[in-house]
Order: structure tokens, then sequence, then C-alpha cells
């Protein structure tokens, strides 16, 4: 069964660095889109980042400047590079998508959502 990952949270003081990363284990990506979402301690949930397979990645205004999205050569991990930490980027963040084929050796499967459980990223002095 495909499941997402994500690893790369923690506490950071303010101003500082942090690299998330977004994988399916044991599974190979294909043709993906990922999208990065936030949510918040008070349950608002907020977009921050899309790839799509062949344009630059997108950016909520909220980050944009500050964060950046990639994919590895094999694209089989995204990863959000997260500089210049606020305070209100304290969050969980997590990665989805419903555009992505992922593939075992040789066996598909059919597209479908996919969302990973998150990881915590807590910005405070």
């Amino acid at each position: 069964q495909v499941r997402l990952v994500e690893s790369g949270g923690g506490l950071v003081q303010p101003g500082g660095s942090l690299r998330l990363s977004c994988t399916a284990p044991g599974f190979t990506a294909h043709q993906c889109s990922m999208d990065w979402y936030r949510q918040f301690s008070g349950k608002e949930r907020e977009w921050v980042s899309s790839i799509g397979t062949g344009g630059d990645p997108v950016y909520a205004d909220s980050v944009k400047g500050r964060f950046t999205m990639s994919r590895s050569e094999t694209g089989n991990t995204v990863y959000l590079q997260m500089t210049g930490l606020k305070p209100e980027d304290t969050a969980l963040y997590s990665c989805q998508t419903d555009r992505c084929t992922y593939c075992r050796g040789t066996e598909c499967y059919p597209r479908t959502h996919y969302a990973g459980q998150g990881t915590q990223v807590t910005v405070s002095s």
C-alpha cells in the first residue's frame, strides 16, 4: 500500500532553516505533481506550494521568497527547503497528491489521493 512519509521537521529558532522531505518508501513515483500543506494548531489548513511535472513550483504568498520546493533526480522524493523561518510558520507540514503514479517493480497503482501524516515544524526562540 502506498504511504507518503514526511521527515525533516523540528524545533528551530526564528530566522533558521529546515528541509522537509516527502517520499513513498518502497515505491517509485512517475509523472507526479505534488503539494505541500500546513496545518496550524487552530486547525486552519493552508496550501504552501506545488510542483508539477514540467513547470516551476508555485508558492503561497506567505512563503514566497523563503521556501523552495524541488524534487530529487529520480522524482521519488520532493523537498521543501525553508529559510527565514518565522514563528507564524509553526505548523504540521504534510505532502499530498492525487496526481501521481506509484509503482513497485512492474506493478503500478491507479492514481488516487495520497497524504502523509505530516512532520511538525516549530519556530521559537
